[in-house]
């Protein structure tokens, strides 16, 4: 049988029988897998050490029947060990993977690979806030599947500027001018990082985000339901 060598992060884990487990693995080049750990849960296990939640790893495995390969073999690339030591953290962490779970398809594009090991990287990051970082990977899940507000012009086609207060329109997916609107230029812009190509590591460096990132979050929460329905 043909093996095949790919890296994958842990999404979801299940015990099976005595010592096994069945692994959904998300991987950049074979989407999303699911696999059989034989014996894992065994002390002297070698498959251990390589499924760690909140890692990246190299792994090895052969294509089964029915949706389910064997997995052979496993090396740990990275452990991002600091997300453990804060309960919030963890929480998130664990928040994200199931969201991207669902968020996908069995083969979903690389991107989604590279997303959640940004996200842990960034909750590996105590100078990285957690009022940050969930924004942030929601929008990117609303950029890489299309779905990305239009942050230049508003519902009347004129160009969003900085003297006029808006509201949001879901289903144009763009602000409305509103006299008493919620949203001010400064919401606009923060909008614009977290859509944006920019890591959380540079987003954080921004002066004065807390307080617009709590009044967005839920604004980037509403979007993600009513679009990637999670």
């Amino acid at each position: 049988m043909k093996q095949i060598v790919t890296t994958c992060i842990i999404l979801s884990r299940t015990d099976y029988g005595e010592a096994d487990r069945i692994l959904t693995v998300l991987t950049p080049d074979h989407g999303k897998l699911r696999l059989k750990a034989r014996g894992v849960r065994k002390i002297k296990s070698k498959l251990a050490g390589g499924i760690e939640l909140f890692s990246t790893s190299n792994i090895t495995f052969i294509e089964g029947k029915g949706g389910l390969s064997t997995l052979i073999s496993t090396r740990l690339i990275k452990h991002y060990g600091r997300i453990i030591n804060d309960i919030d953290r963890v929480q998130l962490g664990y928040e994200l993977i199931k969201v991207l779970n669902r968020a996908t398809e069995d083969q979903p594009e690389a991107e989604y690979y590279h997303l959640m090991d940004q996200a842990f990287a960034a909750l590996d990051d105590p100078a990285i806030s957690p009022e940050l970082i969930k924004p942030w990977f929601e929008c990117q899940l609303l950029r890489q599947a299309g779905h990305s507000p239009n942050l230049k012009t508003d519902t009347n086609d004129r160009p969003l500027n900085t003297e006029t207060s808006y509201n949001f329109d879901f289903e144009a997916m763009t602000f409305m001018p509103h006299g008493s609107g919620k949203y001010k230029a400064s919401h606009i812009k923060t909008l614009r990082l977290l859509f944006s190509a920019h890591s959380p590591a540079d987003i954080a460096k921004v002066q004065g985000l807390n307080e617009l990132l709590g009044e967005l979050s839920p604004l980037v929460r509403t979007m993600l339901q009513s679009y990637i329905r999670v």
